[in-house]
């Protein structure tokens, strides 16, 4: 899948630059785009952590049994869905 580059001007304190310059150069790292690479993998945890609190957060008060009924249910419909579409190949 092809992917749009979009440039970002952000404004950092320059104790961060130099750390995560100096972080990304001693994981063998300091080469073009290693820095946008990062920074792309530290939003999409960001977002994923978010999303996962706010998941939590919605569902403190159902039951651990409760939870694995309705994941079972929906990997089983999941499963359901995927056979159906491979007989119709």
């Amino acid at each position: 899948m092809a992917t749009t580059a979009t440039r970002w001007n952000l404004v950092i304190s320059k104790e961060i630059d130099t750390g995560l310059r100096q972080f990304l150069a001693s994981e063998g790292g300091g080469r073009k785009g290693d820095l946008s690479k990062f920074v792309e993998e530290a939003v999409k945890a960001r977002i994923f952590q978010v999303r996962v609190g706010r998941i939590k957060a919605r569902n403190s008060r159902v039951s651990a049994d409760e939870l694995d009924l309705a994941i079972d249910q929906a990997v089983s419909e999941v499963r359901q869905e995927k056979a159906a579409r491979r007989r119709k190949v």
